[in-house]
């Protein structure tokens, strides 16, 4: 690939103030973009997507490490003029794509599984994050920059505040390990926080059996009111909780943040059968 011009070069000569309303902030340290891309393992040969590659730092470095093709997408339209030349100097090995992430799926970018690697914008990184966990029959592995306080939720054990809905979800469907941790000072303009770098690989099968409708019922509900015991936090699900609790062999007086993935996907197993039960009755009425 020929020699592009330093990172700060091209933000001037395209004038890529970051905007807030996109959740922009480059990362420039070649050293930091070279660990991301080696962090993300094995590319040579892989399709790997990435979303907000700003002036294309990281973009350059996955390349570097051998990746067999990048789609990266940018819904910034000065981004997409200042890659131009990194796209001609790839030679076909990246395809730039102008779109909004969460419009697309990982289906209509590659016939096979991808790798998805990307410092997120700020503004729709959990969304993203649901979005790609609803697809991950497309995905090998997810190696994805995150506000610090979203990835410590991502990776929370049980037992703690930052324990919740997202922290199930991910957990149940993939292994997840937090690889780096970055200073606001790493990146331009600095955010108020810092980040985290976590890879995200999925399960071969969920954790825990469970119905993914029950499970987002019953995590909607107890982490609604995560504060509340579950006998009282479950009342939503319009099932009596202390059965629910009892045939999931849950206490009554725990509070969500103190049931571990299996858990809930026993109560999760004990609603959906609750609820098929209750059709069956309705039917037979």
């Amino acid at each position: 690939m020929d020699q592009q011009p330093p990172l700060r070069v091209v933000i001037e000569r395209f004038e890529l103030r970051a905007d807030k309303r996109l959740g922009q902030h480059f990362l420039l340290d070649a050293n930091l973009l070279r660990r991301i891309a080696a962090a993300a393992g094995e590319l040579a040969g892989r399709t790997v997507v990435e979303v907000g590659p700003g002036p294309g730092g990281l973009t350059r470095a996955l390349l570097e490490a051998g990746a067999g093709r990048v789609i990266a997408i940018e819904r910034d339209a000065r981004c997409i003029r200042a890659l131009g030349g990194l796209v001609e100097a790839a030679a076909g090995r990246l395809c730039l794509i102008e779109a909004d992430a969460l419009a697309l799926d990982l289906a209509d970018l590659s016939p096979g599984r991808v790798a998805v690697v990307a410092n997120l914008p700020y503004n729709v990184g959990t969304a993203l994050l649901l979005r790609w966990l609803d697809q991950l029959e497309r995905i090998e592995r997810l190696t994805l920059m995150f506000q610090r306080e979203v990835a410590l939720r991502i990776a929370a054990p049980p037992g703690g505040r930052a324990y919740g809905r997202l922290s199930v979800l991910t957990q149940w469907l993939c292994e997840v390990r937090c690889l780096m941790h970055l200073p606001s000072r790493a990146f331009v303009p600095p955010p108020k926080v810092a980040s985290s770098l976590l890879q995200l690989v999925p399960r071969p099968q969920p954790l825990a059996p469970a119905p993914r409708e029950a499970l987002e019922r019953v995590l909607q509900a107890a982490f609604g009111q995560r504060r509340k015991m579950l006998r009282a936090s479950l009342r939503s699900l319009a099932e009596p909780p202390e059965e629910l609790l009892a045939a999931a062999g849950l206490p009554a007086t725990a509070r969500a943040e103190e049931i571990d993935v299996p858990g809930f996907c026993r109560l999760a197993q004990s609603y959906a059968a609750r609820r098929r039960a209750a059709s069956a009755a309705a039917r037979e009425s």
